[in-house]
């Protein structure tokens, strides 16, 4: 049995996991262990306002870094006020963790008690219950491994009472990256491939659109010797905006934020290729932005429904970054067109709307 309380032994365990960052709003629930987390070497430990604010961070972080985003914060009214922040990351796919703490699990009374697993499943978000001191790493172990592979935010309710006392056992902690199945590179089918290439053969104005599965899997090179083989335009999701800002035939953002320019070209699109790319209501602005355009989604997991509208006319069950050069038909049948008339084209629609915008404003 090792001395050292559960509350350290769990910061520990969080180090393992390749923790390295915090983002904390303290309470009696989760002081012991957030204070124990700030004492390891090379932690950062930022402190919030709000326990919304606190997510809203790690979320951030997970933007920013691709790493889980840790929070934590106390028990009872600390975890009703995350509810908006884990509705949000369940449905963006975030993979984050969050340190709950729990009421103490002997009290006769505690004034903040509230059954937090219901209140959090309902967010989309996964409970984990850590109420067993042998099973202690199992818990955080779930906790990562559910954030990790299912991309879903995860909360931890450990009673703050439990965590004081020793840990049984001194095995030690395996991180949940070990258990995670590693399956290589997901090819495309041949046959649906080949329909998407005649597809792109035939195609006029094809765009191809990247999401975050594009930036996860860093196909950014690939995607642009597609669209320079094809000829294709080039336009992200918003949360994968600014990877194609330096390709003069980027248009920026598929959806409600696109420029009065992308939303012509869009419109004007008879094949759209969504590579990492759920295409969710807002990206697809209501199923209005590309209306005349075949749409072809290549993702690992590719849904037919999308946020009550379908996804697509073809799925391409693949990774984001296939290689593309390997494949020869797609060298054999894609086209190679002009893009210079394509930038001409990009370049004439650009003075049009500033010309109309100066005449509505009077600025350019």
């Amino acid at each position: 049995m090792s001395n050292l309380p559960i509350y350290e032994m769990l910061a520990q365990a969080f180090a393992r996991e390749g923790v390295d960052t915090l983002f904390s709003l303290m309470g009696d629930g989760n002081m012991h262990w957030a204070t124990a987390m700030s004492k390891i070497d090379g932690m950062r430990v930022f402190h919030a306002r709000h326990e919304h604010c606190a997510c809203g961070m790690a979320m951030g972080y997970y933007s920013a870094t691709g790493k889980v985003g840790v929070a934590t914060v106390t028990c009872g009214p600390g975890v009703t006020q995350i509810a908006t922040a884990l509705t949000t990351a369940s449905r963006a796919g975030v993979p984050m963790v969050v340190f709950a703490g729990e009421s103490p699990i002997n009290a006769r009374w505690y004034n903040q008690a509230l059954d937090q697993a219901p209140l959090v499943t309902a967010t989309g978000a996964h409970y984990v219950r850590a109420h067993s001191a042998p099973r202690m790493y199992d818990s955080v172990r779930e906790a990562f491994y559910v954030a990790r592979y299912e991309r879903r935010p995860a909360v931890l309710g450990v009673p703050h009472d439990l965590q004081k006392l020793p840990l049984p056992g001194s095995s030690d902690y395996v991180s949940s990256s070990s258990l995670i199945p590693e399956t290589g590179r997901t090819p495309p089918n041949s046959e649906i491939l080949h329909r998407l290439v005649e597809r792109l053969a035939a195609a006029q104005r094809p765009i191809i659109v990247a999401g975050r599965g594009a930036v996860r899997s860093g196909g950014r090179a690939a995607i642009e010797a597609l669209a320079q083989a094809s000829g294709a335009l080039l336009a992200t999701t918003l949360p994968a905006r600014g990877m194609f800002d330096h390709d003069p035939f980027s248009i920026g953002v598929a959806g409600g934020f696109s420029s009065e320019i992308a939303r012509e070209l869009f419109a004007e699109s008879d094949l759209l290729i969504a590579i990492g790319a759920s295409l969710t209501y807002y990206t697809v602005d209501g199923g209005a932005l590309f209306p005349r355009a075949f749409v072809a989604q290549i993702d690992e997991r590719p849904r037919g429904l999308k946020d009550g509208l379908p996804a697509a006319d073809l799925f391409v069950r693949a990774d984001a970054r296939p290689n593309w050069r390997s494949e020869s038909q797609w060298q054999r049948r894609t086209r190679r067109c002009s893009r210079s008339n394509r930038a001409r084209s990009i370049r004439d629609m650009w003075w049009r709307n500033s010309i109309a915008s100066y005449r509505r404003t009077g600025r350019w």
